[in-house]
């Protein structure tokens, strides 16, 4: 049994919350849970070494996102697939044998669709969707199949040891734009307590329809469309064997930082 103490900069009763979940997620049902493998805090802080491979991942669930062994692009899963998006924009299938330093998955089983009904960008497609969805307090998987205006994401390329954090570590981000495409959006709202564990709000990637290109997602624009939505209420996570991760300081909020990282326009 490996041991940690993680840190939030919330109250204890949030902390518990999500202990409770973490616990409550061993005993859910599979297709309503979301498995994690270590943490947004321990990635932000240089943690690229994985200890899960892609193989044991799809036991775990059908659709997420992550990224490869010291960070080497960006991770889409989706269909029962993964795909690896390299830093030349190319989405190449992932071996079983692989290993992600962070991953998050679950058995996609869509419970509503949310229609649009209009013309949105990144963030006004985020807002609606706050207000759509039943609570602030559970996971969401969604996803977005259609054709898109225009989308514009980002992959990494492999980092070398020492590893940089990842704020550094994406100034060598490569920048795609995508007009009148097809494809699939793919990813999850958190809820504000999993701060130093997840991506709080929104983390969404993006692959093509014919899955040959894609990334972290950035912007988009997209009219008369609508969203698939799982609501998740069990969540897992196995927290890496290795050194790295047993040194890394966590104990810091890295809100402002990750909030960076995550809405980084280019380089």
């Amino acid at each position: 049994m490996i041991g940690i103490k993680i840190a939030f900069n919330r109250a204890y009763a949030a902390i518990a919350i999500l202990f409770l979940m973490m616990a409550q997620g061993s005993l859910a049902e599979e297709d309503d849970s979301l498995y994690q493998t270590s943490t947004i805090g321990a990635l932000m802080q240089g943690v690229y070494d994985g200890t899960i491979t892609f193989g044991e991942l799809g036991e775990r669930g059908d659709f997420g996102l992550g990224t490869v062994q010291a960070l080497d692009g960006e991770m889409v899963a989706v269909d029962g697939q993964f795909y690896q998006v390299k830093s030349d924009g190319v989405a190449y299938s992932l071996s079983d044998s692989m290993i992600t330093p962070f991953s998050v998955v679950t058995f996609f089983d869509a419970e509503e669709t949310i229609n649009l009904g209009g013309r949105y960008n990144l963030s006004e497609l985020q807002g609606y969707l706050d207000n759509s969805l039943g609570s602030d307090n559970l996971f969401y998987a969604i996803r977005i199949d259609g054709t898109f205006d225009y989308v514009k994401t980002r992959s990494v390329p492999a980092q070398e040891k020492p590893y940089p954090p990842l704020e550094e570590a994406i100034k060598g981000q490569e920048i795609f734009e995508f007009h009148d495409v097809e494809g699939t959006v793919v990813g999850f709202r958190c809820p504000d307590y999993v701060e130093g564990v997840n991506v709080p709000g929104y983390h969404l990637h993006f692959i093509t329809l014919d899955r040959k290109a894609g990334g972290h997602l950035l912007d988009l624009e997209i009219e008369d469309a609508s969203a698939k939505v799982d609501s998740i209420s069990g969540f897992e996570m196995d927290l890496p064997e290795n050194e790295q991760f047993y040194q890394a300081d966590l104990s810091d909020s890295q809100e402002e930082e990750l909030e960076r990282i995550e809405s980084n326009p280019g380089q």
